[in-house]
């Protein structure tokens, strides 16, 4: 996904250290099948007819993911 930059990322960009939760979410992404995963999974998940949209398939995937890795509370990876 492209998005435009914010003034956040424009003043990070040059940022030499990388923090544990770049280091995590980078493992995160080396490890797991995520496009396999999708693949399997879309099918089944609830499509927008009428009334609120659910969370995005990659989103709510990932922080599943971190619930089960970090043993969280249902409520604790969302503001994770």
């Amino acid at each position: 996904m492209t998005h435009q930059p914010s003034f956040a990322h424009a003043e990070f960009v040059a940022k030499k250290k990388t923090t544990r939760r770049e280091k995590f979410f980078r493992r995160m992404a080396e490890v797991m099948p995520w496009k396999q995963l999708l693949a399997i999974i879309e099918p089944f998940y609830p499509q927008c007819k009428r009334g609120r949209p659910p969370m995005s398939l990659e989103r709510m995937r990932r922080v599943y993911f971190l619930q089960q890795w970090h043993a969280l509370a249902a409520e604790a990876p969302e503001e994770a």
